[in-house]
């Protein structure tokens, strides 16, 4: 992955989402159409803290957040989500 040049804003991070799953535990093929969203991802970037809560993720943590969180981004032909820390549920 190339460095990203740019900043995010306070609160903010820079979620790069888990692929989806391409088979089923029993080994059979999903489809694109029948595909789940992804819910777990790698941070990226990670904003400043607020003046009002601390920045509690980092660069390198592997999150979960909901369903339809985050705006959905596409920097140099790569998929990312840009969402509010508060989005993100739990640090793995």
């Amino acid at each position: 992955m190339a460095e990203l040049k740019g900043k995010i804003l306070a609160g903010k991070v820079l979620v790069r989402p888990k692929d989806a799953e391409e088979k089923t535990a029993s080994g059979i093929i999903i489809p694109d159409s029948a595909k789940e969203k992804p819910q777990q991802g790698t941070v990226v970037l990670a904003g400043a803290a607020k003046k009002d809560e601390t920045m509690e993720v980092k660069p390198g943590d592997v999150v979960l957040y909901g369903k339809y969180s985050g705006q959905e981004l596409s920097i140099d032909g790569v998929d990312y989500l840009l969402m509010a820390q508060t989005d993100v549920l739990y640090i793995v």
